[in-house]
């Protein structure tokens, strides 16, 4: 968490409520010479050729290795995730970075095209500049990762404004990307208030604009990003539905619900949210369900034995809370959990609501935070049709013994950018993330996401 001072904040950690560190916001200026600063690096930088790139960018991703324990123990003083979670997305970055040093010699080569008159085209894909990235806190050191290593590999230069409750984390990222050979000021951390954030976004330096956050802050992003003509990449979250349906191993749907609602202390974008089960098997999927949340022991998150640690702030879980009590007063019942504990820290037991009904923002809204929503459908493809019902469209899953059925309704029916099929599963390297509808637009990973922002430049030799 972080609480408000005079030009600055304070981190908070949130198991023990007490101070991290204070934080000072860089003046309008002082973000502006920044910005040049990073604008600078970038004019050097995008000479250098691809496979230096590659090089520099493997060796961050060994950098994060060699610092696991200290970045894992930093997430988790800064916004609670489980220390061994840590070790887990410190792997997936290097992972990232291992990647993007391979596909991203092969995706930014030249390409040569006959032309319809015998001569000659090219395509380059030419690095357009500074990259502005808008993060969130819930994976400290894989949202900054997730744009900027492939931005970086494309030879753009990247700003970072990350969640104040995690600039911890973004400052010890920078620290290992210079040491581990990435030019100076060529990664910037902006320290700055919304006000000033707006300034950097119409900044003539600043040539994108990438955003992970709520739907809301997607729209706002966006138009002044439209104001300024900058492109834009957003993943704004989601209620992700998975679905059991008649034909499901139970077992198997139970142990990867419960896994995709509290992985991350249940504060995921792409987690398991909504969990629409077919009437033949719903009791047998809920009685299992239940009992197996009703088992997830809370607690201090460097604790080896807790499976949840606390929520990122009190806020987030003030909200949370009110979202379940607005569900229950619509008609929602509570089958586990829902209560604030009376204890130190911002901790919220895991908890599975049924009965939830279109109009509950248990149905409607992206409840960030250990909560389940059940939901039963008539059959299958009614299981379809609400989870579909959504305004949201960033992952899903379907639990079914039948793979050949289950990839059919992923391919031609599921409206979501990410569809894990018998599994529950975070990002991947190597394929796609985004998501559609209110979930945002364009992609990461999977060498998507390293031609966002590239001038695809067309040079032609007519015969």
């Amino acid at each position: 968490m972080e609480r408000e001072i005079e030009n600055g904040f304070i981190t908070i950690n949130p198991a023990t409520e007490e101070k991290i560190k204070e934080y000072k916001y860089l003046t309008e200026s002082e973000a502006k010479d920044a910005v040049e600063s990073c604008h600078k690096a970038f004019l050097n930088w995008k000479k250098t050729d691809i496979k230096e790139r590659a090089k520099i960018i493997k060796a961050i991703g060994k950098a994060l290795i060699d610092s696991k324990e200290e970045l894992a123990e930093l997430m988790t003083a800064e916004m609670g995730k489980l220390v061994k979670q840590g070790h887990q997305e410190i792997k997936l970055c290097a992972g990232i970075c291992d990647f993007t040093a391979k596909e991203g010699v092969k995706q930014l080569q030249d390409e040569e095209r006959e032309l319809p008159d015998g001569g000659k085209g090219i395509i380059q894909y030419a690095p357009i500049g500074v990259i502005y990235g808008i993060q969130p806190w819930n994976f400290p050191i894989y949202q900054a990762m997730r744009y900027a290593i492939v931005n970086l590999m494309a030879g753009n230069g990247v700003l970072l404004k990350h969640a104040q409750n995690v600039t911890g984390s973004a400052l010890k990222l920078k620290s290992l990307f210079e040491k581990a050979g990435l030019p100076k000021n060529l990664f910037t951390v902006l320290i700055i208030n919304h006000d000033t954030s707006d300034k950097i976004i119409e900044h003539d330096k600043v040539r994108g604009v990438t955003l992970t956050g709520s739907s809301g802050a997607g729209k706002k992003i966006a138009a002044k990003a439209g104001e300024a003509l900058k492109k834009t990449v957003l993943e704004l979250g989601s209620n992700d539905a998975y679905l059991v349906l008649d034909d499901a191993d139970i077992e198997l749907a139970v142990k990867k619900s419960v896994e995709g609602r509290i992985y991350n202390n249940g504060e995921t974008c792409v987690a398991a949210k909504r969990f629409v089960v077919v009437e033949s098997v719903y009791s047998d999927f809920k009685n299992a369900f239940v009992e197996a949340m009703k088992n997830i022991k809370y607690g201090d998150p460097t604790d080896s034995k807790s499976q949840l640690g606390p929520m990122a702030r009190k806020d987030l879980r003030t909200k949370l809370h009110n979202q379940l009590k607005d569900s229950v007063a619509k008609g929602a019942n509570v089958l586990c959990g829902g209560e604030i504990p009376e204890q130190k820290g911002f901790y919220y037991p895991s908890t599975v609501l049924d009965n939830v009904k279109p109009g509950q923002p248990a149905y409607d809204e992206e409840l960030f935070g250990p909560i389940a929503s059940l939901i039963k459908a008539k059959d299958n493809d009614d299981a379809m049709r609400i989870a579909n019902d959504s305004r949201f469209g960033l992952g899903g899953g379907i639990f079914s013994k039948d793979e050949k059925k289950a990839i059919n309704l992923a391919k031609n029916h599921f409206d979501t950018g990410m569809i894990n099929i018998n599994s529950y599963g975070l990002a991947v390297p190597n394929m796609p993330f985004g998501g559609v509808k209110d979930s945002g637009y364009g992609r990461e990973h999977g060498g998507f996401g390293i031609k966002e922002f590239v001038n695809v430049k067309s040079i032609l030799l007519h015969k």
